[in-house]
């Protein structure tokens, strides 16, 4: 579906025009017809051309008036590779406390190998960065904490490492694994050099590096201080504002000024959510790290059993780890627990909590959906209604726009609620296929790729027709991209106007790479290819 954005006073024309494009350059109408008028979105007229009905493997191009759209492939092996330079590069540049090498590139040296030091008392640091009253650990302020420089990922195009994103990135590559089984391999990682290489294979698959190197830095956090920590940052501004290689930025050497700092605030919820990913990481990593993934295990059984048996206060957390609903965090870590042990102490816990989820079911729908699966059916017949209800809702939200997409309304674009249910709509198509039409979900992709407000770019830089090629990376300073990284997206500035600035990195908002959409774009591709391949498979 191409959709034309017109000004209000645009006259609409009567003709649009796809052509195929030739080997020798040359245009041949294949499909002409009237666009269909929508109507306003914002500030904007839009009109609809429809031309699903071309599948004949090609290059083509739409004409709108006299505007020429770039050109496009239309073929059935579309997505195949659409997934790759977000795993083979992206998610490598990210990883913290790595050499990272891309042929005769080398994107950036071992960073912050002198991690970290005790956040002082009482201390409000920038970008919501907090520390309480206590340390929640036996190390003072300013004292070096050790074993807490490896693994994580850079979290945005800043430095730092937010628990948040890491546990999410390590769930969400899990998922990945556990849905597609990806073998794919052009990396070679090597913790113990601390060095990373970009394609260049060294006999294991991709996504399970990239949950070792989540997993290492999640145990690494439990096994010295206690439990999970909001996270770490830099410890002055011209470091947290720095552009170029991260090594730089400190030297290396523990107990110095330049070390950055670990925010140690104990959270419930953050320790649930580690034990939950660590319990998810230790079902997959034993095909290339058997140790790791036994450590892993046993830092959510530690987590679990302290939290039980103690009461903790979740007082004085910087914002980003505050959480409302405790139990869905619990649950989770109940959830993945049972799948890595089996245990029915694990499974009797869910099965007390997710009833109190189920009464807000809105808030806890991508959990109750994903779990599914693994329950009876008494239970998936419970949700069903309420499933159908949560898709309506989704779908009522959808007409609300010419492009078929819940368009984000707040200051952070939002690539990631648009990735996500994408996801969630793949998930529920698989347990109840009646309702949810596979349409919605490569629609998701359909925007990522383009089919947005104020521009044709493609949000993941190096992938699409027109790609993202000014991002706010760690490489920001180049005015330049990192392939495979996804950027936030068109947010809506008020009173009506869509915006995602292309020749401006530094609005964050809009064009900051964020490392938790990644193993999520990578998911959503799979996904939207699985079904086509099954849609092909049928017509056949």
């Amino acid at each position: 579906m191409a959709v034309v954005e017109l000004d209000k006073n645009d006259p609409e024309v009567s003709k649009m025009t796809l052509y195929k494009v030739g080997n020798d350059g040359s245009l041949k109408d294949v499909l002409s017809g009237k666009p269909e008028s929508w109507g306003i979105y914002t500030r904007y007229k839009y009109v609809r051309f429809d031309f699903s009905s071309v599948n004949e493997s090609g290059i083509y191009k739409l004409a709108y008036g006299d505007q020429l759209s770039g050109p496009f492939t239309i073929d059935k092996a579309v997505y195949d590779r659409a997934w790759f330079p977000t795993l083979d590069v992206f998610m490598p540049v990210q990883m913290d406390h790595m050499f990272v090498r891309e042929a005769y590139r080398v994107w950036h040296g071992a960073a912050h190998i002198d991690d970290a030091s005790q956040a002082p008392l009482n201390y409000s640091h920038w970008d919501g960065w907090t520390q309480g009253s206590t340390t929640d650990s036996k190390y003072k302020p300013g004292q070096h904490i050790p074993g807490l420089n490896v693994g994580g990922w850079f979290d945005a195009g800043d430095f730092d490492i937010q628990t948040p994103s890491q546990q999410e990135v390590v769930k969400s590559l899990v998922e990945v694994w556990d849905e597609f089984a990806l073998n794919h391999d052009e990396t070679t990682v090597d913790q113990k050099a601390r060095y990373t290489e970009i394609h260049l294979p060294d006999g294991k698959p991709d996504i399970l590096q990239q949950v070792e190197q989540g997993a290492l830095q999640l145990v690494a956090q439990v096994k010295a201080i206690g439990h999970a920590i909001p996270g770490i940052n830099e410890s002055h501004l011209y470091q947290y504002r720095h552009l170029g290689d991260a090594l730089t930025k400190s030297d290396g050497i523990p107990g110095n000024e330049d070390d950055r700092m670990a925010f140690t605030t104990r959270s419930s919820s953050l320790n649930y959510n580690s034990a939950a990913s660590l319990a998810a990481a230790s079902r997959v990593l034993p095909i290339i790290n058997p140790q790791l993934a036994k450590e892993s295990l046993q830092m959510a059984k530690y987590i679990w059993d302290d939290e039980h048996k103690n009461q903790y206060k979740q007082d004085d957390v910087p914002f980003f780890v505050r959480s409302d609903f405790k139990e869905r965090e619990e649950s989770s870590a109940a959830f993945e627990l049972w799948r890595a042990t089996g245990k029915e102490v694990y499974k009797l816990r869910l099965d007390e909590i997710w009833p109190k989820l189920i009464e807000k079911f809105n808030m806890n729908a991508i959990f109750l959906i994903q779990i599914a699966p693994y329950m009876d059916n008494s239970f998936r017949e419970q949700i069903k209604p309420l499933v159908k209800s949560y898709v309506d809702a989704q779908i009522k939200a959808e007409t609300l726009n010419p492009f078929g997409i819940s368009i984000s309304l707040h200051s952070w674009a939002g690539n990631g609620m648009i990735l996500r249910r994408g996801i969630v709509g793949y998930q529920i198509h698989k347990i109840y296929p009646d309702l949810v039409d596979p349409e919605s979900i490569y629609s998701s992709l359909n925007y990522i790729y383009g089919c947005h407000p104020y521009h044709n770019r493609s949000f993941v830089s190096g992938v699409g027709v027109q790609p993202k090629k000014i991002a706010y990376g760690n490489n920001r300073a180049d005015h330049s991209f990192i392939p495979g990284g996804i950027v936030p997206g068109v947010r809506l500035l008020n009173p009506d106007f869509p915006e995602n600035r292309d020749d401006y990195q530094f609005h964050w908002s809009e064009n900051e790479y964020v490392i938790p959409l990644a193993p999520q774009y990578i998911y959503l591709v799979n996904a939207v290819k699985t079904l086509l391949d099954k849609q092909m498979e049928t017509e056949k």
